[in-house]
């Protein structure tokens, strides 16, 4: 199958070096011509060191390259997927299969990644998500990962393209609950990272995992997605796999605010897309917006945009009002 990938940061290259060992016709699309030259010249991805490159996959700043192609996986940055989108609109083909693997939620709308696609193109993407940082699938350590659509047929189509003897695909029917886990999980892991800067212990990162899971299914329920999609992969998976790596930028970036830097100096030193930074404002906006409590998220928000002191944020959380664990007890 001749299959595009949209976006040649670190998980747009993993994929595309995945997709190739499956023995997939692979085009890699750089934002800029610059991008693309450089991954010809120099067949390395400074966000995945230590890995070559293949010189069989074809590497471009082209949108219109999605002409021929069956499938197009999009994965740049959330900021930029609406863009994105409207570029490649005019040149995919009738039946091409679009592949959502970006996380995140839109700033302005709080719509998911999936939602932009099908604006922007009229045809509805799977989603792939899950536990999957980028510097070991490039590197072939066993990965699992969720390929999620309402409509099944495209969701085992998804499974049969990504899935071999490492990378193990799961298909499920909540692509809502699906993207809202991986766009929430950013979120906590940056104030997981805040935690270990201030040095704080495995008791407050499980506080602050399990009551962050809580409070995006709280929200995924509200926008109609399954309760039960939180407990699997894209759910404690993603959330466990990005609260406790370094491989996270999320939580790298936590660790220098926790340390004392200013947030517009953790971004910078940290040198990528922290994806956390511009969920915790869609999020807050979105959960705002459909009335739901989530009380972490409106810390990090707090702390992210509104220069609030790290200790009156976890004050205010410790402090809150007492209440049950389990919302309904079963007390009667």
């Amino acid at each position: 199958m001749e299959i595009a990938v949209v976006g040649s940061g670190g998980w747009g290259t993993a994929l595309a070096l995945l997709l190739r060992e499956n023995k997939h016709e692979v085009t890699l699309i750089s934002y800029s011509k610059e991008e693309s030259d450089n991954l010809i010249q120099t067949l390395v991805n400074p966000f995945l060191p230590g890995v070559r490159l293949p010189d069989d996959i074809h590497y471009t700043a082209d949108h219109a390259a999605v002409k021929e192609c069956s499938m197009v996986v999009v994965v740049p940055p959330s900021f930029a997927v609406r863009a994105t989108m409207e570029k490649l609109a005019p040149y995919l083909r009738q039946d091409v299969i679009l592949v959502s693997a970006t996380k995140g939620i839109e700033s302005d709308t709080g719509k998911r990644m999936s939602e932009i696609i099908r604006e922007a193109t009229g045809k509805r993407p799977v989603v792939l998500s899950g536990p999957s940082h980028a510097e070991e699938v490039s590197r072939k350590v066993p990965t699992g990962v969720v390929a999620a659509c309402e409509d099944r047929l495209l969701a085992e189509i998804v499974q049969e393209v990504f899935m071999n003897d490492r990378f193990r695909v799961y298909t499920s029917s909540d692509p809502v609950g699906v993207e809202l886990g991986a766009a929430m999980k950013n979120v906590i892991a940056l104030c997981a990272g805040i935690c270990d800067g201030l040095g704080y212990g495995d008791n407050t990162k499980a506080l602050l995992m399990t009551r962050g899971l809580t409070e995006v299914a709280r929200l995924g329920m509200k926008l109609g997605s399954r309760n039960d999609t939180f407990a699997g992969l894209t759910g404690i998976g993603d959330l466990i796999v990005t609260c406790t790596s370094m491989h996270s930028r999320n939580r790298r970036a936590g660790i220098l605010i926790g340390k004392g830097e200013s947030v517009d100096q953790a971004m910078k030193e940290v040198g990528a897309v922290v994806e956390g930074y511009y969920a915790a404002k869609s999020v807050k906006l979105l959960a705002d917006r459909m009335g739901v409590d989530m009380p972490i998220t409106q810390a990090a928000y707090a702390v992210l945009y509104d220069g609030a002191p790290i200790g009156s944020a976890l004050g205010s959380l410790m402090t809150r009002k007492k209440g049950q664990e389990i919302e309904d007890a079963g007390w009667g």
